[in-house]
C-alpha cells in the first residue's frame, strides 16, 4: 500500500506547493474509516481510495480531487457523513464526495429503461463538476485491475459494464490510454482465449521479425534529425483488445493486420508538426486514406494531433501520430487538462477545452428526447463516435461521427433544413441519402418545400441530433393524422346518439375531461388513448350507454326482421362503426357487407334482396375478426415486437400465416379481433409508424362462390 509521504511525493512531481496537511489529514481521517474493512482479496480495503487518489495524481490533478479519491467510500461504506466532510475538509471536497457516491449507486447494468434514467444522473453529475467522473473513473480503473478476487459472476458484470459504458466514456472525454486499459483488463474478463490468442501471435511475431519498433522508431529520429527538428519518438504495440476489435470490424486474421503498430512524434510546435509529416512521407511511402488532420480540425474534447500511416520496413504498415507537448498533454488527460497542475499553477494549455462546454455540448441534444430508450442509443452513439469533417458548399466545416450520412449533416447545419432534405450532392455528384461520408468531402444539401421526415431516415441517420429531430417530426406527423382520425371517430361518435360534433360540443368535453385543447381531444381519440364513450359521456351522460353494457354480436345489427339471423361477409369483413347493407339467401339469413365492397355489384339486379343496416351504437366486444395484409422485414424480432403492438392495442390475435418467404421481408396474412372501426385505424397506424413494417392494409378476400348462388 502506499505510503502518506509516498503520495505527496507524487503530488510534489508536479505540484510543489501542494497543502500537504490537507492530503496527510485525509489520508489519515479515511485510514480510520475504513479501519477493519477489507477488500475481497483479504487487503487492508484503505489500500483502495489510495491508489485511486495515486492513478489520479498522473493526471497531475489539483489537491481538491486527489482528496476526494481518499474519502470518496466514505460516506457511503463507514459512519463518516456529509456535515463532517464539509466541517474537516471544505464545501468543494464534500460536493465532490457526495457526487461519486451517488454515481457510484447507479446501477447502470440495469435493463434498458432504468439504465437509459440512470445515463441521464451520470450526464448531470458531470455537468455539476466534471471531477466527479474522473474519480469515478480512476475508482472503476483500480477495481479492474484488482478484479481477480471477485466472484466470477461479478467480474463478468463489472467488466460488462466497463465494456459498455466507462471505457467508451474515458475515450470520449479524451483519456484515450485509460479507455485502452479499461477495455483490455474487460476483454481479459469476458474473452480470455481470445486475448491469449492475440498475445501469443504477438510472440509469435516478434521472434520472426525482432524488435520492429525499437528499429522504425531509430529510422524515425534519424530522418527527424536530417531536417533539424527536435522531437521525442516513442513507439508501441497495440493492445491486444484494440486488435481484436479491428480483426472483427475488417473480417481479417492477425496475419493481415497492417497497422498493429503506433508511433507518436512529439514536437515543440505546431510548424514542427507538419514540417515532420513532410520529413516521414518523403521516407516511407503513405497509405491512401488514412490521413487525418486534427489540428486544423481538433475534436470536440480538445483532441489535436496529425495521423497518417505509412509503410515501413518490410512493407509493414505503421500508424503515426504527430503533436506538440501542449497537444500530447490533451491527448493524455483530455478534459482532465483544465485541471491540471505543473509547478504548482494551474496548467495554461490553450488546447485544454472548457469542461462546463464540452459537457453542455454533449448532454444538449439528449435533454429533449422523452423517450429513455432513445435517449439511452444517443448517448452510446455519440460516445463511440469517431469523427469525419465535411464541407459546406460555402466552405464552413461540420463534424460528424464515422459512418455519418447526408441526412446527419442536413440536421447538423439546421433541423429545417433536415426536414426539408430530399437528396444531396457530394463533391458535385449526386448520390442516395444513405451514403456514408469520407473526411474533406464537399456536401450540398438539395430541398424541397413541402418535404417532411421519413419513416426510413431513422435507419439512415446516426447522430442523437438527427434521429431525435426525425423522432419528433415524426411524433408530429402522427398526430396530424390522430387528428383527422379523431375527427372522423368524433362525428361518427355523436351521431350514434343523435348529436352533432361542433366545435362546441368538442370544446365542452375537451374543458370536462381536463385536456388543453379541442386538438388534443381528437389527437387522443384517434391514437385510441381516449374512447368515442368516454368522450360522449362527457357531454351527454344521460346518452352514452354505460361503459360495461356490451352489445352481444347477435344484437349488434340494426334492421333485421324477426327471427332473421346474419353473418358477416368474409369478402369485407365489415366491423361496427362502418356504413353496412345486408343481402338476403333463402336458408342462410342476411350476409352483411360494406357499403363499399366490390362484391356488392353482383346484386345490383335483384334489388329485392338488399336491406338497409347499421351497426348499434353502444360498446362492442373485441369478437370481429379482420385479416390485415403485412410486409415486415425479415429481421429477427420483428414478428415478435408486430404482435407485441397488436396486443398493446387490446386486439387478439386469431389467425397468422405466411404468403411470401424472401431473403430481406416476409409477407403475411395476420386475423385480429376487434371491436370497430375505430380500434382497427388506430392499429393500422400504430404498426405503419414501425421502421420495419414495409406495408400494411385490410385484406380483401375475393367474392366466394357459394354466395353468387342464385337464391332458388
Amino acid at each position: 500500500m502506499i505510503s502518506v509521504d509516498d503520495l505527496i511525493a507524487l503530488v510534489r512531481n508536479y505540484n510543489p506547493k501542494t497543502n500537504t496537511e490537507r492530503i496527510v489529514a485525509a489520508y489519515e481521517f479515511s485510514r480510520r474509516m475504513h479501519e477493519g474493512q477489507y477488500r475481497h482479496s483479504g487487503e487492508p480495503y484503505f489500500s483502495h481510495p489510495v491508489a485511486v487518489a495515486a492513478i489520479l495524481t498522473e493526471q497531475r490533478l489539483d489537491d481538491a480531487t486527489i482528496i476526494t479519491a481518499l474519502l470518496h467510500d466514505t460516506i457511503e461504506d463507514t459512519k463518516a457523513n456529509y456535515g463532517e466532510i464539509a466541517e474537516l475538509f471544505g464545501d468543494e471536497v464534500a460536493m465532490l464526495v457526495d457526487g461519486v457516491t451517488k454515481l457510484t449507486n447507479l446501477q447502470l447494468s440495469s435493463r434498458e429503461t432504468k439504465q437509459a434514467e440512470n445515463f441521464r444522473k451520470l450526464f448531470m453529475a458531470m455537468s455539476r463538476d466534471l471531477r466527479v467522473i474522473l474519480v469515478k473513473l480512476a475508482d472503476r480503473l483500480h477495481n479492474m485491475r484488482t478484479i481477480r478476487s471477485m466472484r466470477p459472476d461479478k467480474q463478468t458484470q463489472k467488466a460488462r459494464e466497463t465494456m459498455d459504458i466507462f471505457a467508451p466514456l474515458a475515450g470520449r472525454m479524451g483519456m484515450q490510454w485509460m479507455r485502452e486499459e479499461l477495455e483490455d483488463l474487460s476483454f481479459r474478463v469476458l474473452n480470455p482465449e481470445g486475448r491469449q490468442s492475440i498475445i501469443r501471435r504477438f510472440i509469435t511475431l516478434q521472434r520472426e521479425a525482432g524488435d520492429v519498433i525499437h528499429r522504425i522508431t531509430g529510422d524515425m529520429r534519424r530522418e527527424l534529425e536530417k531536417v533539424g527538428i527536435e522531437a521525442e519518438v516513442f513507439g508501441r504495440a497495440k493492445k491486444p483488445f484494440s486488435i481484436w476489435r479491428k480483426m472483427e470490424e475488417k473480417e481479417q486474421g492477425f496475419s493481415r493486420l497492417s497497422d498493429i503498430y503506433g508511433f507518436r512524434i512529439i514536437t515543440n510546435s505546431e510548424e514542427d508538426c507538419y514540417r515532420a509529416l513532410g520529413a516521414i512521407h518523403q521516407r516511407w511511402r503513405a497509405v491512401p486514406g488514412r490521413f487525418k488532420d486534427f489540428i486544423s480540425q481538433p475534436k470536440i474534447n480538445g483532441y489535436r494531433s496529425i495521423h497518417t500511416t505509412v509503410s515501413g520496413r518490410d512493407g509493414r504498415r505503421v500508424e503515426v501520430q504527430i503533436r506538440t507537448v501542449q497537444m500530447h498533454d490533451v491527448a493524455e488527460t483530455g478534459v482532465a487538462a483544465h485541471w491540471s497542475y505543473r509547478d504548482g499553477v494551474r496548467t495554461e494549455n490553450p488546447f485544454a477545452v472548457d469542461p462546463a462546454k464540452w459537457i453542455a455540448s454533449l448532454t444538449e441534444q439528449f435533454d429533449a428526447e422523452e423517450d429513455h430508450e432513445d435517449f439511452l442509443e444517443a448517448v452510446k452513439l455519440e460516445m463511440y463516435a469517431d469523427q469525419v469533417f465535411c464541407f459546406t458548399p460555402e466552405g464552413d466545416v461540420e463534424k460528424l461521427p464515422r459512418g455519418a450520412t447526408p441526412i446527419d449533416f442536413a440536421y447538423a447545419i439546421h433541423t429545417r433544413i433536415g426536414h426539408a432534405c430530399v437528396g444531396a450532392k457530394v463533391d458535385g455528384l449526386r448520390v442516395p441519402l444513405w451514403t456514408r461520408l469520407k473526411n474533406g468531402q464537399s456536401v450540398d444539401i438539395i430541398t424541397a418545400e413541402g418535404q417532411t421526415p421519413q419513416v426510413a431516415w431513422l435507419d439512415i441517420a446516426t447522430t442523437g441530433k438527427a434521429r431525435t429531430a426525425i423522432r419528433r417530426a415524426l411524433r408530429e406527423v402522427d398526430r396530424d393524422r390522430f387528428v383527422k382520425l379523431g375527427q372522423e371517430l368524433a362525428r361518427a361518435s355523436f351521431e350514434h346518439v343523435g348529436r352533432k360534433a361542433t366545435d362546441k360540443v368538442l370544446d365542452t368535453a375537451a374543458k370536462r375531461l381536463r385536456l388543453d385543447s379541442r386538438r388534443e381531444l381528437l389527437a387522443r381519440l384517434g391514437s385510441a388513448e381516449l374512447t368515442a364513450h368516454e368522450m360522449v359521456q362527457a357531454v351527454y351522460p344521460e346518452l352514452a350507454p354505460e361503459k360495461g353494457d356490451e352489445i352481444a354480436p347477435g344484437r349488434a345489427v340494426i334492421g333485421l326482421m324477426d327471427g332473421q339471423s346474419f353473418e358477416r361477409a368474409p369478402c369485407c369483413q365489415p366491423l361496427p362503426g362502418e356504413r353496412i347493407v345486408g343481402i338476403t339467401f333463402r336458408g342462410k339469413g342476411v350476409v352483411v357487407h360494406a357499403i363499399d365492397c366490390d362484391r356488392l355489384s353482383e346484386y345490383e339486379s335483384q334489388p329485392e334482396r338488399w336491406l338497409d343496416l347499421h351497426w348499434h351504437s353502444g360498446t362492442h366486444p373485441a369478437a370481429y375478426g379482420v385479416t390485415l395484409n403485412m410486409t415486415i422485414g425479415n429481421d429477427a424480432g420483428v414478428l415478435g415486437r408486430v404482435c407485441t403492438m397488436i396486443g398493446e392495442r387490446k386486439a387478439n390475435i386469431g389467425d397468422l400465416s405466411f404468403v411470401d418467404r424472401k431473403p430481406d421481408f416476409y409477407r403475411l396474412l395476420i386475423t385480429v379481433e376487434l371491436r370497430d372501426v375505430e380500434q382497427l385505424h388506430s392499429l393500422m397506424l400504430t404498426l405503419e409508424a414501425d421502421s420495419d413494417v414495409a406495408a400494411v392494409e385490410r385484406f380483401r378476400e375475393e367474392a366466394r362462390k357459394t354466395h353468387v348462388a342464385t337464391d332458388s
